[in-house]
């Protein structure tokens, strides 16, 4: 255990499986957190609970869990009423798009999946938790942007995806203005690349690393842990005045 900056708080985080979404569901575990996440592909969902098991952490999962679907995502956070008592944070950090340039796009397929797999996952889950958290007095939800929803990286065909983290963006400033009166605090996050599953094969095309890196103060590329460490202060009691705020943990990129 880190610390018990998260005790007695209970957090929905998407993801598990893999990259931005395990990273905070560990780490969040790790602050003393009680952690319900979820994970379209069971295989994974398995990997990131033996990494929680092996450090006795109190981490759930509910899996397969499709975001996209209103039925599971009420399943996933009804289950964590029930195991857990109620939210505190709800962390939206599982995601899913599709690239391809405006020429090649396909409306349904690259348009379309991208805006589900990055608008409507958030809406559904911001909806599902909002009155629990009216019940509990308040709470944290954290969204991702992205880098890409203020600035473009050359050689990253990326339309659909700048569009639904700019989306991101704006809807969780409409989020903190409705949460205010009910005690909740909506922030965003926006990261650079960071070395994930999802991310993994875009860093082996020739020169991409390399253009990524022309963009960053820091010349490394993000891990995930990198971003819990934020989104561990935006859920705690330490940011209780922070809210419509958007955090660029982005090693200086959205600023080279």
């Amino acid at each position: 255990m880190l610390s018990n900056r998260l005790k007695g708080k209970v957090a929905i985080v998407t993801g598990i499986g893999s990259g931005i979404g395990r990273g905070c569901a560990l780490m969040f575990a790790q602050h003393g957190a009680q952690v319900m996440s979820c994970e379209i592909d069971v295989t994974t969902a398995e990997e990131g609970l033996q990494l929680a098991r092996q450090d006795q952490l109190d981490v759930s999962s509910i899996h397969p869990c499709d975001l996209t679907n209103p039925q599971d995502v009420a399943r996933l956070v009804e289950a964590t009423v029930e195991k857990y008592g109620g939210v505190d944070i709800l962390v939206n950090a599982a995601a899913f798009g599709a690239f391809a340039p405006i020429q090649e796009m396909d409306f349904e397929d690259h348009w379309h999946r991208t805006l589900k797999g990055e608008l409507d996952v958030v809406f559904l889950a911001c909806k599902a938790v909002w009155p629990k958290m009216i019940a509990r007095g308040g709470g944290s939800i954290i969204n991702f942007a992205s880098a890409n929803a203020h600035v473009v990286l050359r050689g990253s065909p990326a339309l659909a995806h700048c569009a639904g983290k700019g989306g991101v963006l704006a809807m969780t400033r409409q989020l903190a203005l409705e949460g205010a009166e009910h005690g909740i605090r909506a922030n965003t996050i926006s990261p650079a690349l960071v070395v994930t599953g999802a991310t993994a094969p875009r860093l082996q095309e020739p020169g991409f690393t390399e253009a990524v890196l022309a963009k960053s103060m820091i010349q490394r590329l993000g891990q995930p842990e990198d971003v819990a460490w934020c989104a561990t202060y935006l859920a705690s009691d330490e940011s209780t005045w922070v809210t419509a705020a958007d955090f660029r943990i982005d090693g200086g990129a959205t600023h080279c």
